[in-house]
């Protein structure tokens, strides 16, 4: 039986706020922004070469009434930490050092504007992506 995550709910204040940090300085690609009935409004964000998106947004019960910033350790799997991290931090994101945590993986962590947590992840010993 196959299964694939496709969708992750992230809790935030802002909405606008959070889009552009996702889109503008993360680069992720914004799938939708609809506002299927009064109150709601549902925005999905995809980190690109992934097949898993975010949803950010207002009115949808037991997502946008979970506490902003309540998210962990999301992780973004990169080629190049070193590059994907500079990156980052050109376009403004406070990204922290790059930390080796043993057996050829490595991590650098940053936060959302909410405090949501994500870091950038390399791997180069994972075989089967399309890096």
């Amino acid at each position: 039986m196959d299964m694939k995550l496709e969708l992750v709910p992230v809790p935030v204040t802002d909405v606008d706020r959070a889009k552009a940090f996702y889109v503008d300085q993360l680069g992720f690609v914004a799938d939708v922004d609809v506002r299927p009935t009064e109150g709601m409004r549902v925005v999905q964000l995809t980190p690109p070469g992934s097949a898993c998106s975010l949803v950010i947004g207002t009115g949808m019960p037991g997502i946008s009434d979970t506490a902003p910033g309540s998210v962990r350790g999301l992780h973004l799997v990169v080629a190049d930490i070193e590059r994907s991290r500079a990156e980052l931090v050109g376009r403004g994101v406070e990204v922290g050092e790059v930390q080796d945590v043993g057996g050829r993986v490595r991590y650098a962590w940053f936060s959302d504007p909410d405090g949501n947590t994500l870091t950038l992840q390399e791997m180069p010993w994972r075989t089967g992506d399309a890096f």
